[in-house]
């Protein structure tokens, strides 16, 4: 079985942004696109202010490959998203890998 493939945001979103509503429209994207496999978000309470670097929020999206995931990046749904979530955001860091698990499930 192929490794899954994870698509990590971690945001700090600018001020006086409704983010759940932004939250709530990225999982309606999410929702309507059954390549995503899984979908989390939350926000950070326990680090401290120096480790966390202003990032407040993570986002997860779990793929069954790397093709799915490029599949969904250029999907005009996501592509039209990006734009809107692009003007929302003060700064992000986005990982694209491969899962490799280092604890049997």
């Amino acid at each position: 079985m192929a490794n899954e493939f994870k698509h990590l945001v971690l945001v700090k979103f600018k001020e006086d942004v409704v983010v759940e509503d932004i939250l709530k429209e990225l999982e309606k994207l999410v929702q309507e696109m059954d390549i995503v496999k899984s979908f989390v978000w939350g926000k950070d309470v326990e680090s401290h202010e120096m480790l966390r670097q202003g990032f407040t929020h993570a986002i997860i999206m779990t793929f069954n490959s790397k093709e799915d995931y490029q599949t969904f990046a250029n999907h005009p749904n996501h592509v039209g998203f990006s734009a809107t979530f692009a003007t929302v955001i003060d700064k992000a860091v986005l990982l694209d890998f491969t899962a490799i698990s280092g604890k049997a499930t």
